[in-house]
């Protein structure tokens, strides 16, 4: 009599926080917050909806924790042998790619609630606004200008790079805009008309660090 061999169980990694914040993301990244439901959530993960509240006890709270997820690493204790200005510079372009690689995180930031993500950006940037010895009086008001350009300029980028047609040429796309620009009427718009060519080879990324920069000169030259 032939004996046949018992393939071994599949195990399955237990159901946890961590997985299920990671399956979240992963969901809000393809479907956005409409397609985030437990339902969904319970078949990416081969579960049922019951043992997914066992670990969260809603959509606001999965949500806060999704983002705070991605947020996370990017304002992560910086290098210890980085200077202020480039321990914040760090801070702001890893909010920048976070924004952009996770565009749903931008509007989420400021809906949450108490020690929602938004706190460990603002304490992020507080913490080395302080280390560039700024007085105390005036602390608050350099963190908040430099967190509003950064989340709002990465907001924006994030944005405007979901309003364009998955597969758009990025170059041919601008020179549209740089063209339509440069025929607004001189009258109204000389400004606009002066820098189209600008927008034309403009930078992303280049171009957000640079407006950080222009800050930071700011405070520097207050505390001058």
């Amino acid at each position: 009599m032939t004996t046949r061999e018992r393939r071994p169980e599949r195990r399955q990694e237990p159901l946890s926080r961590e997985r299920i914040v990671g399956a979240a993301v992963e969901l809000l990244d393809t479907a956005g917050e409409r397609g985030l439901t437990f339902r969904a959530l319970a078949e990416r993960l081969a579960t049922g909806p019951g043992a997914i509240y066992w670990h969260v006890t809603g959509k606001a709270e999965l949500l806060a924790a999704a983002t705070d997820a991605v947020i996370a690493p990017a304002v992560a204790p910086a290098d210890a042998e980085a200077t202020p200005e480039q321990a914040i510079r760090t801070l702001a372009l890893g909010i920048f790619d976070a924004l952009d690689t996770h565009p749903w995180v931008g509007p989420q930031l400021t809906l949450t609630e108490r020690h929602s993500p938004l706190l460990r950006v603002f304490e992020g940037i507080g913490r080395q606004v302080q280390a560039l010895g700024v007085p105390e009086s005036a602390r608050f008001t350099a963190a908040s200008a430099l967190m509003s350009y950064i989340l709002g300029v990465a907001g924006q980028n994030a944005a405007g790079s979901r309003s364009v047609p998955p597969g758009t040429d990025r170059a041919a796309h601008l020179g549209a805009v740089a063209d339509s620009w440069a025929e607004l009427d001189p009258g109204h718009y000389p400004f606009t008309r002066e820098v189209a060519g600008q927008l034309r080879v403009h930078d992303d990324e280049a171009e957000f660090l640079a407006g950080v920069d222009l800050i930071l000169g700011g405070i520097a030259a207050g505390l001058r």
